[in-house]
């Protein structure tokens, strides 16, 4: 079903070109200046927001493709924008249609529970969240349009569009706009973080090493494809990653930027990052809890979670234009998030049911695996949680209040979550 839908949702570039035309209409219709349009909380900006994003994202295929004649750009706020110039001769091509992606709802999602900070009480961080991960579920689905080899792809979309919280890309986005960068000039990276969170996972489930049978709520890549399909399918996600954040952020911001974006992100998940993290892991099964210490299982999480959501933050302010001051920042936030998600994992693990989890519940348990309740107790934990989550909070203040008040709530997200 999902092969043959996906086949017949097929349109020719010039159509496509229509569509970028009537999205630019739209958007010049607006009295706003257009690098604001994103940031107001009206719901017509909400669309708009997708808008911008896929008008961005069509100008970038056509240049990659080699089909415009010429790519302009505007100066707008220290940052480049790209106007459409002709389309009258454009090739007969075919591309996924983008109307089945701007309509896509994504998976599903739990929604922000529990305590909410004082400072944020009239931020609306539900509907923050189901917007951006709608855009960024658009985003990924015509980044990986179904084309031959039909299996790999088939793979490849099965895990990514599967749903999920969305919490890395969305931690991307909102660093990014802290900064006063917006959503369509960090998408791409933020696509990228989430196409090697998902790599990861297919790996993390293999036989080999969880050995999970769900993810998601669903059968795990290798059950569905095979575990030599899954290996070639989460290989092909870490190399998609980088060639979708290069390649479609041509043109949105200086190369020295994307240059270290790119160490960025190649650092956080190697031999310094989350596969030091995930072999220690492996390394540290069936070992006495009574001769570990903390900084034993905080080496772990450090690298296999928080390296990651680290990575995410720094890229968006790097794409914003942020400061170095303000790089360190979000990165100790994001470190003390990364830290503050697994313990909490750790302790899902051990209170809730295999239906809540969307996983198998118990699986730490059952592998022997280190964990924060077998090493320091469940309250013990809960209350590092809560250390880890002021911890985070502390790093936002200084910044505008507004534009912090997503990722404050984030941190009391990742605290509270169900699952």
């Amino acid at each position: 079903m999902e092969r043959e839908k996906l086949l017949s949702a097929h349109i020719n570039f010039e159509a496509a070109a229509t569509l970028i035309a009537e999205i630019k209409t739209i958007l010049c219709s607006r009295r706003e200046p257009f690098s604001r349009i994103q940031s107001t909380r009206q719901a017509r900006a909400q669309k708009d927001s997708m808008l911008i994003t896929w008008f961005r994202f069509l100008c970038n295929r056509y240049t990659y493709y080699g089909l415009m004649n010429e790519t302009k750009h505007i100066q707008s706020r220290g940052r480049r924008y790209n106007s459409i110039p002709s389309f009258n001769n454009l090739q007969k091509r075919t591309v996924l249609s983008l109307s089945c992606a701007i309509n896509s709802q994504g998976g599903d999602m739990i929604l922000l529970e529990g305590k909410n900070n004082d400072r944020n009480s009239t931020f609306d961080f539900k509907s923050y969240m189901i917007r951006k991960a709608e855009s960024v579920s658009a985003a990924l689905d015509v980044s990986v349009p179904l084309q031959e080899p039909l299996t790999i792809q088939e793979a490849v979309r099965y895990s990514l569009l599967a749903g999920g919280k969305r919490v890395r890309p969305l931690l991307c986005i909102a660093a990014c706009e802290l900064v006063g960068g917006d959503e369509a000039t960090v998408m791409p990276v933020a696509c990228a973080v989430e196409m090697i969170h998902t790599s990861s996972l297919i790996h993390d489930d293999l036989p080999c090493m969880d050995n999970a049978e769900l993810r998601r709520g669903k059968p795990t890549s290798h059950k569905v494809f095979g575990k030599d399909m899954a290996v070639l399918a989460g290989d092909a996600l870490l190399a998609l990653a980088f060639e979708h954040m290069t390649v479609m952020s041509s043109g949105l911001v200086i190369p020295e930027r994307m240059i270290r974006a790119v160490v960025e992100l190649a650092k956080a998940i190697g031999t310094t990052g989350l596969v030091a993290g995930q072999m220690m892991d492996l390394a540290s099964e069936r070992m006495n809890p009574d001769s570990v210490r903390l900084e034993h299982l905080e080496f772990i999480h450090l690298h296999k979670t928080a390296a990651l959501l680290e990575a995410a933050a720094v890229l968006g302010v790097i794409m914003g234009g942020g400061t170095e001051e303000e790089i360190e920042k979000l990165r100790k936030y994001a470190r003390s998030i990364g830290l503050l998600f697994q313990v909490v994992d750790d302790i899902l693990d051990v209170t809730k049911s295999t239906e809540e989890l969307g996983k198998t519940a118990g699986k730490d348990v059952m592998a022997g695996k280190l964990t924060y309740p077998r090493l320091i107790g469940l309250e013990r934990s809960r209350e590092f949680a809560e250390k880890l989550s002021r911890e985070a909070e502390e790093q936002l203040l200084g910044f505008d209040s507004d534009k912090a008040a997503p990722l404050v709530a984030l941190a009391s997200y990742v605290a509270y979550r169900h699952n």
